[in-house]
C-alpha cells in the first residue's frame, strides 16, 4: 500500500476496474442486484442476461450492465447509494477548486473515477462512481492522511468536474497533438491511429454523454485556427461548452467519423451516416453530418433520443383549437395534409403524432422519409436514396399500387413530388406531407411557384398546419410582474385581459433549467382549412395576405396571436414569441 504522504500516480496499484470479481465482491453484487430490482432500474431477465455475459467475461455484473446499456449511469448511482447507505453527490457537491492536488494526481483521480468533495470533521469525503471498488479509497487515505468517507457521484457529472477542475488532463495524456499544426494533414491510417487513442475515444464519449444526460438535441463540433469549438443546442438555442485542444481536432472528428461509418479520408465533401449506441444506459441514435470548413471538417450530431420524445399533443403543446381541427381533417378518406414551418420546428414530430392517433390494424400506412427518425410500431417506413435512385417521387409511384390509406411524404421538394402527392390525393388516399413556409398561406404561394395548377389545389388540400417552437419557461424558477404600457399598447393585450389586471411571466434562471429560465419547448401554430372563399381567392391568384385576412375571417388564430395566448397563458414570453416568429411589430 501507498505509504502516507506519498503521491498517488497512474499505474501504483492499478485503479482501473478489475475484470475479475473477488470472492468477498460477490454478496454484494447480489445485494446491488436486488436493490436494481426493488427500484424498478431492471428486470429480473435483465439481470440473468448480465449474470451471463458477466460469467463469460469475468466482470462485475454492475459493469457488464453499464457497458450493455441495460441500466442508467444515474440508475446504478442511486443503488450504489441504497446499499452503502449514503447520499449521492450533486453537482454544488464539487469543489471549487481541487482538493490535495501535491498528492492526488489528476491522471489517478480520472482513472480511478474518483474526486475529493471535502474536509468535514477530519474526515475526507470522496465522491465515487464505482462504490464497489475498495481500493480507490485505500489509497485515497494512504495518501492524505486522512479517513475517507463515501459518497456517490454520477459519472456524467463527475466528468463535468473533472473538466473544470482539471482542464488540462486530457490534453496532457495523449500525444495526439504532439505535432501541432502539421497534424491536419495527416494521412488515413494516421487518423486512423489518433482515434483510436484511449484518451481521444473517452474524450469523444465525454462530448456525447454530457449531450445526452443533459437533453441536447446536437452536438456542434467546430475548428478554428485557433481552437475547437464543442457547443450544445437547448431548446433551440446554442450553448458553448469547454473545448478540447485545438489540436485534438483531427483525432476527434477522425473518431466521430469512424463511428458513423464514414470515410475518413475524404475530407473535401459532405457526408452523412448514422451512429447507434447505448449512452448513459439508454439507446441512442445519432444523425452524424459532416461538411468541409476551412481549418478543417465541421461536425454536427443530432440526438435522436427516443426516450425523451412524447407523440402527445399536450405535451407539444399545440393549442387545443389547432388540434381539434388537425385531428378531424386526419379522418378525411382521401386529401392532402401539410405541416409548414422553418427547419427545426417540430413538424415532423407533430406529422408522427397525427399518425399514431390514426394508427390500427384497419389501415394501411406508410412513410416515405429522409432520413427516418424515430421507428413507428406498425406503420411501414421507408428510407429514400437517392444514389440509387430512390427519389420521393420514384416511391410514391411505387407506394400507389400497394394499397394505401395514408401516405407520409417527409417533404415535398419538387414539382414532381407534388403532383405525384396529387395524383394520390384524387384516387382516395390520404397524404401528409411538410413544406418550408413562413405561414400557413403562405404554402398555397410556395405550391403555386413550385408550377401546381389552382384548380388541383383547390381539388386536394384539405388544410394547412403551420407552426414554430418557442421555449417553455422553467415553472421552478418563473417570476410575475406587471405587463409594462408600452407592451401591452405595441401587441394590443388590453383587448385580451377582459378587464383583468395584465401580468406577464418572466424567466430568472435555476439550476433546473442550467440558469437560461427556460425549460423545454412547446409548438405554437396556425391551422388554415379552405372555405369557398379561399378556394375563390387561389383561382384568382390572390396573394397570401389575402388569403390569410379571409383565412382569419373564418375564425383562424394566427400563430402571433396563438404566441401572444401562449405568453399571458404563463408558457412562454412574449420575447420567446418575437424571436421565434420574427414579427414585425
Amino acid at each position: 500500500m501507498t505509504a502516507s504522504g506519498a503521491r498517488i500516480r497512474p499505474g501504483q496499484g492499478g485503479a482501473a476496474p478489475q475484470s475479475t470479481v473477488a470472492p468477498e465482491a460477490d454478496r454484494q453484487v447480489d445485494l446491488l442486484a436486488g436493490i436494481l430490482l426493488r427500484q424498478g432500474q431492471c428486470d429480473v431477465q435483465t439481470i440473468e442476461r448480465g449474470r451471463r455475459v458477466a460469467t463469460e467475461s469475468g466482470q462485475r455484473l454492475d459493469l457488464v450492465l453499464i457497458q450493455l446499456g441495460l441500466v442508467t449511469e444515474r440508475g446504478l448511482a442511486e443503488a450504489y447509494a441504497t446499499l452503502l447507505g449514503v447520499p449521492l453527490a450533486g453537482p454544488a457537491r464539487f469543489p471549487e477548486a481541487p482538493l490535495y492536488p501535491e498528492r492526488l494526481t489528476p491522471r489517478f483521480l480520472r482513472t480511478a473515477r474518483a474526486c475529493p468533495l471535502a474536509v468535514e470533521d477530519g474526515t475526507l469525503v470522496l465522491g465515487v462512481a464505482d462504490a464497489l471498488d475498495g481500493f480507490t479509497p485505500a489509497a485515497v487515505q494512504a495518501a492524505t492522511g486522512l479517513p475517507v468517507r463515501l459518497e456517490i457521484a454520477v459519472p456524467i457529472e463527475l466528468e463535468a468536474a473533472f473538466g473544470r477542475l482539471y482542464p488540462e488532463g486530457d490534453a496532457a495524456e495523449t500525444s495526439a497533438g504532439g505535432e501541432g499544426g502539421a497534424g491536419l494533414e495527416e494521412d488515413a491510417e494516421r487518423l486512423k491511429d489518433l482515434a483510436s487513442e484511449a484518451p481521444v475515444i473517452r474524450l469523444v464519449n465525454q462530448i456525447i454523454g454530457r449531450a445526452v444526460e443533459t437533453h441536447a438535441s446536437d452536438i456542434h463540433v467546430e475548428p478554428f485556427e485557433d481552437r475547437l469549438r464543442v457547443r450544445y443546442r437547448y431548446d433551440g438555442v446554442l450553448h458553448e461548452a469547454d473545448s478540447p485542444a485545438v489540436r485534438l481536432a483531427p483525432a476527434i472528428i477522425s473518431r466521430i467519423k469512424i463511428m458513423a461509418k464514414l470515410d475518413i479520408a475524404e475530407r473535401r465533401l459532405p457526408q452523412d451516416g448514422r451512429i447507434k449506441m447505448a449512452v448513459r444506459g439508454t439507446e441512442i441514435d445519432f444523425r452524424v453530418s459532416t461538411i468541409p470548413s476551412l481549418y478543417g471538417e465541421k461536425v454536427v450530431l443530432r440526438v435522436l433520443d427516443r426516450s425523451s420524445v412524447s407523440f402527445d399533443y399536450v405535451k407539444l403543446g399545440l393549442p387545443r383549437g389547432v388540434v381539434e381541427q388537425w385531428s378531424r381533417a386526419l379522418e378525411l378518406p382521401n386529401g392532402i395534409l401539410l405541416v409548414t414551418g422553418p427547419t427545426g420546428s417540430g413538424k415532423t414530430t407533430t406529422l408522427y403524432t397525427g399518425l399514431t392517433t390514426i394508427n390500427a390494424v384497419s389501415r394501411n400506412i406508410v412513410t416515405v422519409e429522409d432520413p427516418i427518425e424515430y421507428q413507428l410500431n406498425g406503420i411501414n417506413q421507408i428510407q429514400i436514396k437517392p444514389q440509387i435512385g430512390l427519389t420521393f417521387a420514384a416511391l410514391l409511384r411505387s407506394i400507389l399500387r400497394q394499397d394505401p390509406d395514408v401516405i407520409m411524404v417527409g417533404e415535398v421538394r419538387d414539382l414532381e413530388t407534388a403532383q405525384i402527392a396529387v395524383q394520390a390525393a384524387l384516387t382516395g388516399h390520404l397524404v401528409l406531407s411538410t413544406l418550408h413556409t413562413n405561414s400557413a398561406a403562405a404554402t398555397i404561394t410556395r405550391l403555386r411557384d413550385m408550377g401546381l395548377e389552382d384548380y388541383l389545389l383547390t381539388a386536394v388540400l384539405r388544410g394547412v398546419l403551420a407552426q414554430r417552437l418557442v421555449r417553455r419557461l422553467c415553472d421552478a424558477c418563473k417570476r410575475q410582474a406587471d405587463a409594462p404600457a408600452e407592451l401591452v399598447a405595441r401587441f394590443g393585450l388590453e383587448q385580451r385581459a377582459r378587464g383583468e389586471r395584465l401580468r406577464l411571466w418572466h424567466p430568472v434562471g435555476c439550476a433546473q433549467c442550467r440558469s437560461t429560465g427556460y425549460r423545454g419547448r412547446q409548438a405554437i401554430a396556425e391551422f388554415l382549412q379552405p372555405t369557398p372563399e379561399i378556394e375563390h381567392l387561389i383561382f384568382s391568384k390572390a396573394d397570401q395576405s389575402e388569403i390569410e385576412r379571409a383565412a382569419v375571417g373564418a375564425g383562424m388564430v394566427t400563430m402571433f396571436n396563438a404566441g401572444l395566448d401562449a405568453a399571458l397563458a404563463g408558457t412562454t414570453t412574449i420575447e420567446e414569441v418575437v424571436r421565434s416568429i420574427r414579427a414585425e411589430a
